[in-house]
């Protein structure tokens, strides 16, 4: 049901779900409210990570974008970056309980989620490509063994934050060819006070470095990005998938937004290493909405 605000004329979604399904990253929340009559209403907040946020930050910031247009939710599950394991999982399911009560709440980390979303109930290999990057075999029901990303300054190989690192390593270093450096300076006026501050000393320097790798997809047909973007999924594949022992008898998935728009190169890199190409998808909220559905039915 779609309200108008007579006064502003914005619309307000009231929402009387069933159930929620969200998906969390490191720079949005993607949720999924499925209404009693089946219908499905999407919308964005934020990203919520236990390991830089409370309980009660979360809680006030979906008091005020979700709450007052979800009623009688029944049941919430909730995937995402940085539950990693019970103690994490707890900072996000006490925001939520917080908020609708003593309903079924579910947290899951965000490794699950792309193997739900990618894989159903088959094994596979499943990939996350985005901000970080990440790796696991996936036996169809459980995550029963994994590379540990160790983020975006010891791992993290082929995600956004660390081309956008390497790649403004490049443009400082007079690595980057002199044609790209001068369209990367009028692209994002980049100064190097300014890049040492924000990595160095302010929040989130994993998502301010991930902003540089759009550069990449917009000069793709660039031999320098193209062989940068090359080595980097290059060195994901090698320091993380073939690492796992069933990489080579099962498919390899991937989601995220890097594995998305780079997908053309990512296919051809695991067809030279032997590797079987499995699903590539942007965003799981849609399928994990697609397996809850399938699970209750």
């Amino acid at each position: 049901m779609v309200i108008y605000n007579t006064c502003s004329r914005q619309k307000i979604f009231y929402i009387y779900g069933m159930k929620i399904i969200a998906d969390s990253g490191s720079t949005k929340t993607s949720w999924r409210i499925i209404n009693n009559d089946g219908k499905i209403i999407s919308t964005e907040t934020s990203g919520i990570n236990p390991f830089f946020r409370s309980s009660d930050d979360i809680e006030r910031e979906l008091r005020e974008n979700l709450l007052p247009y979800t009623k009688n939710v029944e049941e919430i599950h909730f995937y995402g970056a940085g539950i990693i394991n019970s103690e994490k999982a707890a900072i996000v399911v006490r925001a939520l309980k917080q908020m609708y009560g003593e309903i079924p709440v579910n947290a899951y980390s965000d490794v699950v989620g792309a193997a739900r979303s990618l894989s159903g109930n088959q094994a596979g290999i499943v990939c996350i490509i985005g901000t970080g990057s990440n790796a696991c075999y996936y036996d169809g029901t459980n995550v029963v063994d994994a590379i540990p990303p160790l983020g975006f300054i010891l791992g993290d190989e082929g995600s956004g934050a660390v081309m956008g690192k390497n790649l403004v390593g490049d443009y400082f270093k007079k690595v980057m060819p002199l044609k790209l450096r001068n369209k990367l300076q009028d692209r994002f006026d980049i100064v190097k006070e300014d890049v040492l501050e924000r990595v160095y000393k302010q929040e989130k320097p994993n998502q301010y470095l991930a902003g540089f790798a759009v550069f990449l997809s917009e000069n793709l047909e660039e031999k320098y990005c193209k062989d940068f973007i090359y080595r980097n999924l290059k060195s994901f594949v090698i320091r993380n998938v073939i690492k796992l022992n069933e990489s080579y008898r099962l498919p390899v998935h991937f989601v995220g937004t890097v594995a998305y728009v780079f997908q053309d190169l990512l296919k051809n890199i695991l067809k030279e290493e032997g590797l079987t190409v499995g699903n590539i998808i942007k965003e799981p909220v849609d399928e994990l909405v697609k397996y809850h559905q399938e699970k209750d039915s």
